[in-house]
């Protein structure tokens, strides 16, 4: 029984096991956003593949910031996505889980529909940049309500 319980201990402490951060912390992750990227520069094809550059000793910091061990269960993204303007910053960075309704790949999809809707002149640089970073979770809601926005008020 005491082994038992000893391995079941193990297995809950994991960083696996343990809660996903949905949101990043402010006060670790406030985000970023590069001075000069203008609306000509982010909304040109291709922006993105000449800014990209986080090292690895970035990530390293990232996950540390968050007691979090590097694992293939996260991805470093940018709060403020590259292609609204984001900085490499690690200011700018966090682990965001792949897990759960709000996990990492639907993130992305709000960024895409931000960056539409900031290149066609629908939404101001400054307000998307502002939405994300607050709360992505109520920007996603914003601007592209599903199912999993019930109970999530976007204002």
């Amino acid at each position: 029984m005491y082994r038992f319980v000893i391995l079941l201990s193990v297995i809950l402490m994991h960083p696996a096991w343990a809660a996903d951060p949905l949101l990043p912390e402010h006060d670790k992750t406030p985000g970023v956003f590069v001075a000069d990227a203008t609306l000509d520069k982010i909304c040109e094809k291709g922006y993105t593949a000449t800014v990209r550059h986080v090292t690895d000793k970035q990530k390293d910091e990232v996950f540390k910031e968050y007691n979090l061990e590097r694992s293939g269960n996260y991805e470093v993204d940018h709060l403020i996505s590259l292609e609204l303007g984001g900085s490499n910053d690690t200011k700018n960075l966090w682990p965001q889980s792949y897990h759960g309704i709000w996990g990492a790949r639907v993130k992305d999809g709000l960024e895409n529909k931000l960056h539409e809707l900031v290149c066609d002149g629908k939404v101001a640089l400054r307000d998307a940049q502002y939405d994300i970073s607050h709360d992505w979770i109520k920007a996603y809601c914003k601007y592209l309500n599903n199912d999993n926005c019930r109970g999530v008020n976007p204002q």
